[in-house]
């Protein structure tokens, strides 16, 4: 698989999950931008129904039918009759009603007191709500005594657990207005929502890694249906030998691996016996050299001279001597890896570990061309053409693991892409897909071939046997016909045409084309493309486009139990018994794949509206569907319009792929217009943006005298659309603020039901739904999230692909806007340096003129959001972080960890929440298979294990707290478990409690009735940061990806407060978005 870093969704690498969505080509999210905007925010309104109106009174009884006790407002969150409040997107949280409450400006922008909006209201009134709080103070249940506002920490210490606002029930607002405050009441009034004193925080926060300890394994989970799976982890037996480590410097000093291991091997021919003292050394191919015993010298001179394999002018090989001094530096120890193994030591002695893993690497990477920890050869399997000048080629993972059984012997199946081997002009012909003979090349033709062909290695076909390698450097700007260079000293200078001819008696062909450069670009040599030929073994690390991605995912894409057999196989064929390294350092290596313990965790239960025949629904093997349901909030659409932008779709059938959807959007659940605004309009996607900004401003003309707004835009799009779609999403969500669903030509054709389903449940949760809400958190009965108010966030960086050397990375991050239903989630983006993986946003400081140091960041927003729509403040996090390597695990937690304290410090002095952080990983290479394939109860309908899986020993950590979980249904391929590694815990998360809750929140996905293969926070903030992409401003490459090149300090910002180096390279930041886009999950 070619490793892209995180572009792709979670589950495309391993095509077990992408038909999660269905929907449209809906994909990404957003961030806001750099101003600051009016710190605006209501003022709380009294809590009780006579003093204003906020009832903090529960909505009991409002679950299910009309409710106990008291008149009920019409359209009850989770019962009642559907009657969607008409007030302008009344009930929802994240106020569909323009006016509404929160608008995360995110971005670099500051601590954003959400303004108010038309109409002022914090939480607009839904048809029947009792304005000003007149009439019963709840809708369903007993009344509580008026009690003053905020200040819970006069109640019992979880009391507050059970209380909620009454408006995201029953929809009770104040129609009162309060005077706008300024920052200060901002943060007083978030110190009035006083901390309960039993949750201060149990750790304190480490200032470095020297101090820091990951959290220790809570013991292990016992909920669920024990089961046994198959790993494809391999034992392996600790050696007692006594492994010593030499430095090695080879001059002059090259920087190919490759030629140093030549050099090396080269010395062990020679003087293993003699100077060596019979020992087989292990080599990094850089700096260091192992061995299982000592050396008969501490330090030693040798001359090692390298023929090479081409031969030179006149048949002469080119000899090259070097001189390598080894040098004693350190014995490698093996005891304190035997200690960290039985639990008895708490870091893991990497240097141990690096040695076994290089000498189990050895002899694969004299046999195969190695590709970072894994090997590949054409003799591993079929060799399979993937378009453009690429093939794919076999080969397998290995790297070895501390595990709680022991060490272990991760082995794996893989593909990647290679160039295949093919003279250069059968390459240009592949790679852009036409004779190139009949037509000149274009400047675009030209700037792709030099793309694809940057650096690679080619040998000359016109000297016989002499077939001396040059890299490429470039393309001549000029044709072949057209090149001269000097041939003496005098200048005198000759036609590259006729030099070939003289020389070597060799016609040019193709003289208009150009010639490749290769060497040095000081000195450049000039080679006709026709006299080269490229070399085989060369992986091609750039981005591959749509069509080489399938071809390739064809080729990975194994059922179970065959990759399991090729494992097998690749270990039997690996045959470590025999391997001369393994020997010589006693590694042995089982040839079984390991048993491991598992449970497999029952799915949840899930609240539908009481309106449907269905009112809520067990999923079974991890899937369920919306027949006999409907949303339990349905969102409301009321003024809508359709653009189609496919050429081949009719007006008249764009027509009644909109009734039909609306209908379809009805019958789930939502209050849906069937009529549009406008009719269907056609437009031609180059003038997108014209087309979009004229058809608003007729949609506002006539909707704003009426006072309303438009809700959605539905788009019909051409099935290739280039760069349309990203266009779209820019100047809706950051220049006109508006939400869409994209629609493709053919899904408009075929008019699914099921199609038509899946759209509809993005569609609601775009203008402020709820699809569905785990039942359990209707009940407060989740362990650790249920009993106070809690807040779940997800984050994620995704970095441009390989060969983009400018774009920068974009952070993104969500946190749930609702409590307890943990469904909803606001997401926050930002762009950030070229790959840096840490989140520079997270919390920020910056000098303002008028107010001095002011305090920003995404944590802040979401946390003042949060606190809005709940009317709660969190007093507890839970933090999911996605693609993150265990090298970086304890750079990212000092610094995130760091980061989300000084933003809950910068809202009242003592608020520290206390904060769970798990690391969620997708980019792993452990796999389970069922224990007996043949045995239908263990195994889902493509053969993978059950969904809701679950591994926490033998394969995990020896000490740490992490575990394998495989949440989601496989589709086709073998599914890859999600690991999830807890970095800090404050909360004390029994193994259960949070295996459980991950599970379930799985579940909850807005896009599709299927559970995922990550906790859903995580996938929307990817999401959410895969949108972004499109923000950017487009300077678009041939390959149509976008990138941004980095411009001078964006003002008003001032310096950042962070203590990365290079973090302050100024990054042009992304366009702002829309406020009411911003409120509701548009990244869906």
């Amino acid at each position: 698989m070619v490793r892209k870093r995180r572009t792709d969704l979670p589950g495309a690498g391993e095509s077990s999950e992408s038909h999660e969505t269905g929907g449209g080509q809906e994909t990404g999210g957003g961030r806001g931008g750099a101003q600051r905007p009016q710190m605006q925010q209501q003022q709380q309104q009294q809590q009780g129904g006579h003093q204003g109106g906020r009832g903090f009174a529960p909505q009991r009884g409002g679950y299910g039918g009309r409710g106990g006790g008291g008149r009920m407002a019409p359209q009850q969150y989770y019962g009642g009759p559907p009657e969607y409040q008409q007030g302008r997107g009344g009930q929802q949280e994240y106020q569909q009603g323009r006016g509404g409450q929160q608008e995360y400006q995110h971005g670099r922008g500051v601590q954003q007191e959400y303004q108010q909006g038309r109409g002022g209201q914090q939480y607009q009134r839904g048809r029947g709500a009792y304005v000003g709080g007149r009439g019963p103070p709840s809708a369903g249940g007993p009344s509580r005594p008026p009690a003053p506002e905020l200040h819970q920490a006069t109640q019992s210490p979880y009391q507050a657990a059970y209380e909620r606002p009454a408006e995201t029930h029953g929809g009770a607002s104040s129609s009162s207005q309060s005077p706008e405050p300024t920052q200060l009441e901002v943060s007083e009034q978030f110190e009035q929502l006083s901390m309960q004193p039993e949750v201060a925080p149990s750790q304190e926060i480490p200032t470095s890694s020297k101090s820091m300890r990951f959290p220790l394994r809570p013991g292990k989970g016992s909920y669920g249906t024990k089961c046994v799976v198959k790993a494809n982890h391999f034992f392996a037996e600790l050696p007692d030998k006594d492994l010593h480590q030499y430095d090695v410097s080879i001059t002059p000093e090259v920087t190919s691996r490759g030629v140093n291991r030549a050099v090396m091997e080269q010395l062990v021919k020679l003087y293993r016996e003699s100077h060596l003292g019979k020992r087989l050394p292990a080599y990094d191919g850089r700096k260091s050299l192992y061995t299982a015993g000592p050396l008969p010298f501490v330090s030693k001179e040798f001359k090692i001279t390298l023929v090479d394999e081409e031969e030179g002018p006149g048949g002469a090989r080119r000899e090259r001597e070097f001189k390598v001094v080894i040098k004693f530096a350190a014995r490698a120890d093996l005891h304190h890896l035997g200690m960290f193994l039985q639990g008895r030591q708490a870091d893991a002695p990497q240097e141990a570990l690096q040695v076994l893993d290089i000498v189990l690497r050895e002899l694969p990477t004299s046999r195969y061309s190695p590709v970072a920890r894994s090997f590949y050869s054409p003799d591993l399997g079929r060799r399979q053409p993937l378009g453009e000048g690429l093939e794919s080629w076999r080969g397998f993972y290995q790297s070895i693991r501390p595990t709680q059984m022991g060490l272990s012997l991760n082995i794996d199946m893989s593909s990647t892409a290679f160039i295949e081997p093919l003279p250069v002009i059968d390459f240009v012909t592949q790679l852009l897909n036409r004779d190139v003979s009949t037509r000149p090349l274009s400047d675009a033709d030209r700037v792709k071939i030099k793309k694809a062909l940057r650096g690679v290695k080619v040998e000359v076909t016109h000297r016989g046997n002499m077939r001396r390698k040059y890299r490429i450097s470039g393309l001549t700007s000029q044709a072949t016909r057209e090149l001269t260079f000097p041939v003496d000293e005098r200048g005198t200078m000759k036609s590259v045409v006729e030099y070939f001819q003289e020389t070597y008696g060799f016609v040019i062909q193709h003289s208009q084309w150009p010639c490749l450069q290769v060497g040095n670009t000081q000195r450049p040599n000039y080679l006709p493309m026709e006299v080269c030929k490229i070399v085989e073994g060369q992986r091609y690390s750039k981005r591959l486009n749509e069509r080489q991605i399938t071809a390739l995912l064809k080729v990975t894409c194994q059922r179970p139990q065959e990759r399991e057999y090729d494992i097998l196989q690749t270990v039997h064929h690996n045959a470590y018994a025999e391997d001369p390294y393994a020997k010589e350092f006693g590694i042995k290596i089982s040839e079984k794949l390991a048993q491991v313990e598992a449970r497999v965790l029952p799915p949840p239960r899930l609240k539908y509206h009481d309106s449907g025949r269905e009112k809520d629904c067990l999923p079974q093997v991890g899937q369920w569907n919306m027949m006999n349901k409907r949303m339990v909030n349905g969102g409301i659409v009321n003024g809508w319009i359709c653009i189609n932008f496919a050429r081949n779709v009719q007006d008249n059938m764009a027509r009644a792929f909109c009734h039909e959807l609306a209908q379809m959007c009805s019958t789930s659940g939502m209050s849906f217009n069937p009529e549009p605004v406008l009719p269907v309009l056609s437009g031609r996607p180059d003038h997108v943006e014209r087309v979009l900004k004229t058809r608003f401003a007729d949609v506002v003309a006539k909707l704003q005298p009426h006072g309303k707004e438009l809700d959605l835009l539905i788009v019909i799009l051409p099935d290739n659309n280039g760069s349309l779609y990203g266009d779209l999403k820019r100047i809706c969500e950051t220049d006109l603020g508006i939400v869409s669903q994209c629609c493709l030509q053919k899904h408009v054709y075929k008019m699914s039901k099921q199609y038509l389903a899946n759209v509809s449940l993005k569609i609601n949760v775009k203008v402020g739904g709820r699809n569905t809400v785990l039942v359990d958190a209707l009940s407060r009965r989740i362990p650790l999230v249920s009993d106070r108010p809690t807040i779940i966030f997800g984050a994620d960086v995704t970095h441009p692909h390989p060969g983009e050397d400018s774009s920068p990375s974009i952070a993104a991050v969500v946190a749930s806007q609702d409590w307890p239903e943990v469904t909803k989630y606001a997401g926050l983006v930002c762009a950030q340096a070229h790959r840096q993986e840490l989140i520079q946003d997270l919390y920020k400081t910056w000098q303002d003129p008028q107010r001095g140091t002011m305090h920003g960041g995404m944590i802040k927003e979401l946390l003042i959001s949060f606190r809005r729509a709940t009317g709660q403040k969190p007093q507890r996090i839970i933090f999911y972080r996605d693609g993150v390597s265990e090298g970086q695990f304890y750079q990212v937690l000092l610094y995130e960890l760091d980061a989300i304290r000084r933003a809950c410090a910068s809202l009242e002095p003592n608020y520290q929440p206390t904060v769970t952080f798990v690391v969620v990983q997708k980019r792993h290479h452990t796999r389970l298979f069922a224990n007996n394939h043949r045995d239908r109860h263990a195994v889902d309908r493509s053969g993978n294990i059950l969904p809701g899986t679950v591994v926490d020993s033998k394969i995990c950590h020896p000490t740490e707290f992490d575990f394998y979980l495989c949440s989601h249904a496989g589709i086709q391929g073998t599914s890859r478990p999600a690991h999830y590694h807890v970095l800090w815990d404050e909360n004390k998360f029994t193994a259960d409690a949070l295996q459980s809750l991950t599970n379930n929140l799985c579940y909850t996905y807005a896009r599709c009735t299927r559970s995922v293969s990550i906790v859903p926070p995580a996938y929307y903030a990817h999401l959410a940061a895969f949108r972004a992409r499109f923000y950017m401003e487009p300077e678009t490459s041939d390959s149509g990806s976008m990138t941004s090149s980095a411009v001078t300090g964006r003002g008003g910002g001032g310096a950042r407060s962070t203590r990365i180096p290079g973090a302050n390279a100024a990054v042009r930041p992304l366009p702002q978005l829309r406020d009411n886009v911003k409120r509701v999950m548009f990244y869906c």
